[in-house]
């Protein structure tokens, strides 16, 4: 593997944990707390249980301090002042992104099998509406190379996310080794190139698989979604965990349209929509069909 983009050095996310060095210095009273998480539901559909004060503290502590606000109470003025570039980045500092290449690996030989199913002359549409920083997408596409064993199979994907910083760090492809490491070296030498110099201790995928994706924001609680076309495959993977059961519903709702009849609908493994049996049917271990 070859060394890649040797002039800077790529730019990736803050790390460490929700902890901040500056807990509780700004006033945040229960208040503030019932606010956010009014705000938060309507915007994106997120329920926050109230556990989550301290995290919801630590993740917008960082935003007081950017814009130069001294309390919760103004922070939150701001958000419903109508603000749309803060309000992204309020959704953005509230939103969770866990992944990992090839996460809940039982889903990828069944994406593969449906795959050759699939009898038609144009392009297979895949969906992937919680992309977070293109761990999946990327490995719906490398699973896509390897059963059509080209870079250049009939497949596109779409993957989308709520959250526009983890967006542009999946469009960019570059990953730490340790994010690569569990994978086959078979596998991460035919789909990566491993960085140099500047770039040590990364690698990046490869150009062909990124070519196989598009990338665009996208939030599920948009009252119009502006998709026309139906997918062979959907992965709506870890995300309905974070919404209510109504809102829950009113989601799978709007993408069973989306799908075709004898599409496959990917959860979660901690997901479950026994609420939902008149719109979808289980057809294996978190594996759903479009019910007639």
């Amino acid at each position: 593997m070859s060394a890649f983009n040797e002039d800077k050095k790529p730019a990736f996310g803050e790390s460490g944990g929700d902890k901040d060095k500056d807990f509780y210095v700004f006033p945040f009273t229960a208040e503030d707390f019932h606010r956010i998480r009014s705000l938060i539901y309507r915007v994106a559909g997120i329920s926050l249980s109230p556990s989550k004060k301290d995290l919801v503290y630590s993740r917008l502590a960082r935003r007081l301090r950017i814009k130069n606000i001294d309390s919760f109470t103004a922070y939150i003025r701001l958000l419903e002042s109508g603000d749309l570039s803060e309000r992204e980045e309020f959704i953005n500092a509230l939103t969770t992104n866990m992944t990992s290449f090839f996460r809940e690996s039982h889903h990828f030989p069944i994406l593969a099998q449906h795959l050759g199913s699939i009898n038609k002359s144009g392009q297979i549409s895949i969906w992937t509406c919680a992309s977070s920083t293109g761990e999946e997408p990327y490995s719906i596409a490398m699973t896509a190379v390897e059963h059509f064993n080209s870079f250049t199979p009939p497949v596109r994907i779409l993957a989308t996310d709520i959250d526009t910083n983890v967006l542009e760090k999946a469009k960019l492809g570059v990953y730490s080794l340790d994010q690569v490491q569990k994978m086959p070296p078979d596998k991460l030498k035919r789909f990566f190139l491993k960085g140099g110099g500047r770039n040590q201790g990364f690698a990046k995928v490869r150009p062909e698989l990124q070519k196989l994706i598009t990338f665009r924001p996208f939030n599920l609680l948009d009252e119009y979604w502006g998709i026309k076309e139906k997918f062979d495959v959907i992965f709506c993977r870890n995300v309905m965990i974070y919404f209510d059961k109504d809102t829950q519903y009113g989601i799978l709702k709007k993408m069973k349209p989306c799908i075709q009849s004898d599409g496959l609908f990917f959860a979660g493994h901690s997901e479950s929509f026994h609420h939902a049996v008149d719109l979808f049917k289980v057809c294996g271990k978190t594996v759903y069909k479009p019910k007639s």
